[in-house]
């Protein structure tokens, strides 16, 4: 009986112990096999993060190539505008040393043209209300031996014809002071004025008659007391009478000049040929001595026949013309008159001179 108990405690201990051993190779499979799905599983997770790493580390390097390159070029930008800055310092410093060569140029200029001596074109006679700005353009006194023919009829005091009827009726203080023959008197003495010294002039004043002002002969040009004597018989004159210009040129011719001015405002009206004898003067009954008026075609003839018969030969003719009311054929025949001799013919504007 003892035996028997012995028996199923031994064989009751061993199943215990197999129980237990069985059940620990059980928990030691069911361990490794945990294990081993864990570590799959963290080995892809191992792998995804190298490969993102990966990538992270490229996009840093190509970022940092893209930086040095940006880098790289803006060193080189910075030594451009650095060489750049260095051309321009030195191209200013030579443009500097340029001025300052051209203001010590300037300097000494400004020393030599202080030290020029100008010699001065003086007035021969002195000449009061004459602006040197309202000079006439192209007229230039010039010649060896200058004649000046001054008009010095009744039309020359004014420039409408009912100012100058009235100014004939008038006293012969009142007919010198009339403003146009003022500004003839003025013109005179600006043309004197501007003589070339080593010339000759003599002035003729004509109307129905001619006479030469002055001593009444070639003056010298420099000779102011000459020239004070031609203004003063000038003064002295009055305007009046018809306008006789073949007296005038034919008193001019007999002095043999090389240059004429002549100073007028119209055509003539007056001759010294025999019309009745001509032609083209049938009809110009002025001329002919049965009408105090001259119509302005026989005023045309009249300077045509004119200046055919009395003007001088190889002369220079200038001609201030001096406007007047009711004579438009005389710009057109003195225009005519003077390009056949290389003068000119101005109609010189109110102001002047």
């Amino acid at each position: 009986m003892v035996q028997r108990k012995k028996t199923e405690g031994f064989n009751l201990a061993f199943l215990d112990i197999m129980s237990c051993g069985l059940g620990a190779i059980i928990l030691v499979f069911m361990l490794v096999k945990h294990n081993v799905n864990d570590s799959s599983v963290e080995q892809e997770s191992l792998k995804n993060d190298i490969q993102k790493l990966e990538e992270i580390k490229e996009d840093s390097v190509q970022s940092l190539k893209n930086i040095e390159a940006k880098l790289a070029e803006e060193i080189s930008k910075k030594e451009n505008i650095k060489k750049k800055l260095q051309e321009m310092q030195a191209s200013l410093e030579n443009k500097s040393s340029d001025v300052e060569i051209a203001v010590k140029e300037i300097e000494k200029l400004k020393e030599d043209i202080k030290g020029i001596k100008v010699v001065k074109k003086e007035d021969v006679i002195e000449i009061k209300e004459v602006n040197e700005e309202n000079y006439l353009l192209g007229l230039k006194v010039e010649g060896k031996k200058i004649a000046i023919l001054v008009d010095s009829s009744a039309s020359m005091t004014n420039e409408k014809l009912i100012d100058i009827i009235k100014t004939k009726s008038s006293s012969n203080k009142e007919k010198q002071k009339a403003k146009k023959w003022q500004r003839t008197k003025r013109i005179v003495a600006w043309l004197l004025a501007r003589l070339p010294k080593n010339s000759e002039i003599i002035v003729v004043a004509y109307n129905e008659k001619a006479r030469a002002l002055g001593e009444q002969k070639w003056m010298k040009a420099n000779d102011s007391s000459s020239l004070s004597a031609v203004l003063f018989d000038l003064d002295a004159l009055v305007p009046q009478g018809p306008t006789n210009l073949q007296l005038g040129l034919q008193t001019i011719d007999k002095l043999a000049p090389t240059n004429l001015y002549v100073i007028t405002d119209g055509l003539p009206t007056k001759g010294e040929s025999r019309y009745a004898s001509l032609n083209p003067f049938a009809s110009c009954s002025s001329l002919l001595g049965t009408s105090n008026t001259i119509s302005g075609d026989c005023r045309v003839k009249l300077f045509q026949q004119t200046i055919a018969e009395s003007a001088p030969r190889g002369v220079q003719v200038d001609i201030v013309l001096l406007p007047i009311e009711g004579d438009p054929d005389a710009i057109n025949q003195y225009w005519s008159w003077s390009a056949t001799t290389g003068g000119l013919v101005i109609s010189p504007a109110n102001n002047w001179p």
